[in-house]
């Protein structure tokens, strides 16, 4: 059996993960959008909502290949390059939320704590002391622990209130997030000042994080990838069937980062990296996969260019026909909306996006321009 690079399927993975994030963030009109693309109202799971549980998986799965390169001694350079890499996405994603910085509608009382990078930050930061300090078999008991104590939580919070429990406006996630950090610090994109990236939801993001560690040592420790691909099936497909049963009870349900979307989503994750494992390294059908692997090279950094790139176009201000109008909004209605209309214009729109960011990460690739966090 010949020897296999894992690093491959999952570079590859994590460049179409970051391609579809780019597809789904910048579409050129946000009232023209495929369903598939857009997040779930509330409860569900759409193509757009696999995108950050994928991302959390990925980066379990690189933990299990980055923390071999030290000595796991719980001390140490280990437990530097987590505390330094934990600050720095968080406050990256600070930044992030603060940017443009000087603006004349700027106002601190209002500022959000929370975010995509935060929560990855967190989730990094938890997972990993957890990994550090159980072996494999404590590490599962830990993830259902969780997974079972959250989902005890929000519904005994429901039980007492006599409200739903899944609800936007009346669960337990909301009600620690008011307390913490205040409503007007979370985000208002819902309706309500509601934060989907919420401080109690972060813990079952944590198992998230863990089951793509424990995906990843059995790849990494594996002699046999075949059978090991095989095994990666029946294990997606568990907990897919776990995720889809537990769903009826406790809703799938990515703001509120349920349970069941835990494991719905990370069995979906681990049957297509099995897949991407058994085509890249096992069938050799590889020439494929450069474009995705330049995505992958730089993600956290193309994440953050993305996300300025956005705010500069939307605070741009040009005039078109009689009306000032952002530049986001100016792009698309004289380029793209003309050229394939409503939802194909802003599908392209977004595309465009894809190419023009791919771009730069090939050149940083080619010049070995690679920034980590």
């Amino acid at each position: 059996m010949k020897t296999t690079n894992r690093l491959s399927a999952l570079d590859t993975f994590r460049g179409a993960t970051i391609a579809l994030m780019i597809i789904v963030n910048t579409p050129g009109t946000w009232s023209h959008v495929y369903a598939p693309l857009r997040h779930a109202q509330w409860h569900g799971c759409t193509l757009t909502d696999l995108v950050f549980p994928f991302f959390l998986f990925i980066v379990g799965i690189s933990m299990s290949y980055s923390f071999e390169k030290y000595d796991i001694c719980k001390t140490g350079p280990l437990f530097n390059k987590i505390i330094f890499r934990s600050i720095s996405i968080f406050i990256l994603g600070l930044i992030l939320n603060a940017f443009p910085f000087i603006r004349q509608d700027w106002d601190w009382s209002s500022f959000r704590y929370l975010g995509v990078l935060q929560r990855i930050a967190l989730s990094y930061f938890l997972a990993a002391f957890i990994i550090l300090r159980a072996n494999i078999k404590s590490l599962v008991q830990i993830c259902l622990a969780i997974l079972i104590l959250y989902w005890i939580g929000l519904y005994s919070y429901g039980f007492i209130t006599g409200l739903d429990p899944y609800a936007l406006s009346t669960n337990l996630v909301l009600v620690i997030d008011r307390a913490i950090l205040g409503e007007d610090h979370l985000y208002g994109g819902t309706g309500i000042q509601f934060d989907p990236e919420g401080l109690l939801s972060t813990l079952p993001a944590v198992v998230t994080v863990i089951i793509g560690f424990l995906v990843g040592t059995m790849i990494k420790t594996t002699k046999d990838h075949k059978d090991n691909c095989q095994r990666m099936m029946i294990l997606g497909s568990l907990m897919i069937i776990v995720g889809w049963i537990w769903g009826f009870s406790f809703p799938i349900n990515k703001q509120l980062w349920t349970s069941s979307y835990v494991l719905f989503t990370a069995g979906i994750g681990t049957i297509i990296l099995g897949s991407l494992i058994w085509l890249i390294d096992i069938l050799g059908y590889k020439k494929w996969t450069y474009p995705l692997i330049v995505f992958g090279s730089n993600s956290i950094f193309i994440f953050a260019l993305s996300g300025i790139w956005t705010k500069i176009l939307l605070k741009t201000r040009f005039n078109f026909e009689g009306q000032e109008i952002s530049g986001y909004s100016y792009l698309y209605k004289t380029i793209f909306l003309p050229f394939a209309g409503d939802i194909n214009g802003s599908l392209l729109f977004a595309i465009f996006h894809v190419f023009v960011f791919w771009f730069i990460l090939l050149w940083m690739y080619r010049k070995k321009l690679f920034i980590k966090l």
